[in-house]
Parts: structure tokens; sequence; C-alpha cells
């Protein structure tokens, strides 16, 4: 095989998967049919649990450098903020990093550790057996064959990798038609009021059942939104204008207030989608290629870079010859219950921003629920992905959850959990340190790392209850250990996530 993985399309779920993967010691190769990466940002910021699993990778201070914190998110811009200071996390916040930047990072990080990536180099077929896939790509001298063992489609909502494989793609259409203008303007925008704190200007219209929202991108640049609800586009393959956005404002808000300089232009609607499959035998799809859905919350970016965290391990396991049987297929076990989740969550959200009358009382009421801390915590851990909680055997209350980032008391001083994931491999914490359990994973050290530690603080809570945590490349926890437990389970743990033991 040239390749032991091709990733079609470099995008952050791409780049992300690449840079896993190369960890994981796989030759990866990405293939955009652009030339050059866009210049404009779809995507504008991560939430808690990318920050955190940038934090294990290293990758966290350079996302971190400038980039404002936005402590308060929203659910259906209904202007009650929620609250992730009630997670145990040290980023109880949404990063403000434009996609074009998220992409540059990414970029860098997966050549440096030895991915290749060819831009202008468009996927047009493929096929696959037993040993392997060989991919179709036409670049700019011609077109030309790569054999590789996988092929992951990270290739956005119109994938060709899903359509290729005639994977349905079922979900709900469209009753929200945006265009969307990033641009300056000459006269003040209007303050408006329900569409949040994210987008402090615009104009609410019930009587059309539209509106127009703002918010500043940079000084003296705004995204601005003008939404109609179930008026269809004249022609939705038509590129935006310039005069199209004038006019929807014009409509909507009684002026266009000396809109110029337009950086990009685009359309937006609430359609949701999600694969009926993940996998066909060795092919995969990951971020858009398998699920879409309205932007709200900026869940979308996160959601795909948290599929190739979870993917980018156990692929890079199959490849070594360590995982075990089915490995590959907890991918689309996991991962797809959280997308339909985040499905389910926006398509909430794109009933509660319709300004229909008919929808005031659920309005309303909802405003009145997110001012219950339960309430509010819970839509806060669906917006930042903190809550997830993956099925994996176990009666411990942090089996199946991420790993907070733990400050731990060791010989070597006080280190965060964090530090110690930079390779994406396993991780046994011990607490305190135990001969039985460092017997127990002697056969899997070529890929468990054994952590003994004296004593653990949680950010912001008192410590669990546990004697030890075996973790993930991933950072959830897939077996606890707890007082007089001794290692029962630890093996058929290590055996099911880590495959067999070396002799």
């Amino acid at each position: 095989m040239q390749y032991d993985v091709v990733v079609a399309g470099a995008g952050p779920t791409g780049l992300m998967l690449a840079c896993e993967l190369q960890l994981a010691g796989a030759r990866t190769l990405v293939v955009d049919r652009l030339a050059e990466p866009v210049d404009f940002s779809k995507a504008l910021g991560v939430h808690a649990r990318t920050v955190e699993l940038l934090e294990m990778r290293g990758l966290a201070t350079a996302f971190l450098r400038d980039a404002p914190k936005l402590r308060g998110g929203n659910f259906a811009s209904l202007g009650v903020p929620l609250q992730f200071e009630s997670f145990d996390t040290l980023h109880p916040y949404a990063l403000f990093v434009p996609q074009v930047r998220t992409e540059e990072l990414l970029t860098e990080r997966a050549l440096e550790l030895g991915a290749q990536l060819r831009r202008g180099h468009a996927l047009t077929n493929l096929g696959q057996d037993e040993h392997g896939v060989t991919v179709q790509v036409e670049g700019p001298d011609g077109p030309y064959e790569i054999d590789a063992a996988y092929l992951v489609g990270c290739d956005g909502g119109s994938s060709t990798v899903r359509k290729l494989l005639g994977i349905d793609f079922p979900g709900q259409d469209p009753h929200m038609f945006a265009v969307i203008a990033d641009a300056r303007f000459r006269e003040e925008l209007p303050h408006g009021e329900g569409m949040g704190p994210m987008r402090p200007y615009g104009v609410m219209r019930h009587d059309l059942r539209a509106w127009f929202a703002a918010f500043p991108l940079e000084p003296g640049i705004f995204r601005a939104t003008v939404a109609f609800f179930d008026r269809p586009y004249a022609d939705r393959h038509a590129p935006v204008t310039e005069n199209d956005v004038r006019a929807a404002l014009t409509e909507v808000a009684g002026s266009d207030f000396g809109m110029h300089d337009v950086h990009w232009l685009s359309r937006l609607t609430d359609t949701s989608r999600q694969a009926t499959r993940y996998r066909d035998q060795r092919v995969l799809l990951a971020g858009d290629a398998c699920h879409i859905h309205l932007p709200a919350g900026g869940q979308g970016l996160n959601l795909g870079f948290q599929d190739a965290v979870n993917l980018g391990w156990k692929l890079g396991a199959v490849l070594a010859g360590t995982a075990p049987e089915g490995l590959l297929d907890t991918y689309e076990s996991e991962r797809r219950p959280v997308a339909a989740g985040v499905l389910r969550n926006t398509r909430a959200q794109a009933v509660l921003i319709d300004p229909d009358p008919r929808f005031e009382g659920l309005r309303e009421l909802m405003i009145e629920l997110l001012h219950v801390p339960e309430t509010n915590r819970h839509l806060a851990g669906l917006i930042s992905a903190l809550d997830v909680r993956y099925d994996i055997p176990g009666e411990h209350p942090l089996t199946g959850r991420r790993v907070p980032d733990l400050l731990l008391d060791t010989s070597e001083g006080s280190r965060r959990l964090s530090s110690y994931f930079h390779e994406a491999r396993g991780l046994l914490l011990a607490l305190p340190p135990d001969r039985g359990q460092a017997d127990a994973i002697t056969g899997w050290k070529d890929r468990v790392d054994l952590v003994p530690v004296h004593a653990v603080r949680m950010p912001g809570t008192a410590p669990a209850d546990f004697t030890a945590l075996l973790i993930r490349p991933d950072g959830y926890v897939c077996w606890a250990g707890t007082p007089g437990g001794g290692v029962d389970g630890l093996t058929e743990a290590l055996h099911t996530w880590f495959g067999a033991p070396t002799t």
C-alpha cells in the first residue's frame, strides 16, 4: 500500500484525523479538491470539550493565544446564558477561534507529524476489497490512483465518498432560509432583543416570520444574517449576491445600513440529516459527511473534531495490529448517538428561533426553564459535549465519561492529567500505587502507560471515589477500580480496548 489511510477533505475534521493517525504511526495522505484553503470562516469557535482535547494533545496554547473566551453560551438565541461553570472543567467557556485559524493550526500540526497534504486533488471514485482501497483522484496534472488500507471521507455535507458508497442520508428538509454576509456597515446597526448575547444587533419581525441578526467578527466587520421561515429560495443553487442581502435587509429591517466591503456571502438553512451508517468495510465517514444540521450553538465543527479523535486512535490501533476484533465498530456505535443528539437539539432550536407568533408561548416557557439550574446545566452539557457518556460496561459513575483534567500529585511533583496524553496512548492512573495493577498491565506497556499518583484533585469538585482509572487515548474512562475491588475487570477492559497483550 502507498498509504495506510487516505483522508478526503482538509477541513477541521480531516486535519485533526490526520494528526491522530500520525500519532498512531499511520502513513496518512489528505486530499482536498480546493487548490487553496478558503479565506472565510463558517465556524467561529470551539467548545469546552474540544479545548480539553486540544489540551490533551499539547495544542491548546496555540488556540488560546489571543482568542476571546465566551463564558456564556446560548440555546436558541433566547438570551439566557448557559452556565458552563457548573462542570468540572478548566475551560468553562467557548473559545472564539475562526475556522480559518483552526485549519491553519491543524495543518501545521499534521504536516509536522509527517502527514502529506495535496490540495487541488479531488477524489472522483473508489473501489475496495478485503485487502484495501483504491482511490481515483483528479489532480492538476490529470487523473491517478492511490492504494491505501483505509479511506475516510471527511468531505462535507455533499460528501463524494458517501455518495459513491450509496449510503443513505435521510433527515428533515428545511423550513428556515437565510442569507449571510460578512461586511462593514456605514450606519449603526439596530440593537435587538431576543437574539441572545452572541447577536446583540437585530430586528425581529413576527409579522413576516423573519429576523435580522448580526454580531461583530472583528473591529468594524459584522456577520449579518437575514432569515425567512417557510419562504424557500427562488434558486438555492444560485450564488448569493450583495443585492440579495441588501433586499432582504431592507425588507426585514427597513434599511441595508450602508453595507459595503463585503468579505463573504452564503446561504443557510436548517436542513438536518444523518448517514444511516458510518462505515462500509474499509471506508468510513466523519464530520459533516455523516451529519449536517442548523449551526445553532456552534456545535458542528466540534462534533466533527470529536469524531476524528474517537476514530483516530482506533483506526491507528487496527493498522498497528494491536486492536481487538470489532474495535472500529465502536466508532459508529459511540459517535452516531452523539450526532443524533445534536440533530435533536438543533431541530428544537430551529423551532424556537422561528418568530411565528404561535410559538411565542413555547419560547417564553423555554426562557423560564433556562433559568432553572438543572435545565441550564443539561443544555450546557449538550452544547459543549461535556456530558457525553459512551455505553461502556461498568457501574462506576466515571465509566464511559470524559476524565476532567485532574491535578495529580506524583513522585515528579504536580502534573495535569492532560500532559500524559500528548502521544495519544492509553493510561492507567493508579491511586495509590498498587503492585497488582502494575502487574496486570505488563503485557500492554507498549500501548498503555502506568501513572502512579499519591493524590488527585478534580477541578471544582471533590475527588471521585476510585483507586484506579483505565483511560482511552481519547480521554474516556473504560474501567474504574474501587476501594477493595482489586483489579477485577481490568484485564477484560485491557483486552476490549487495547487488544491482546504482548508476550
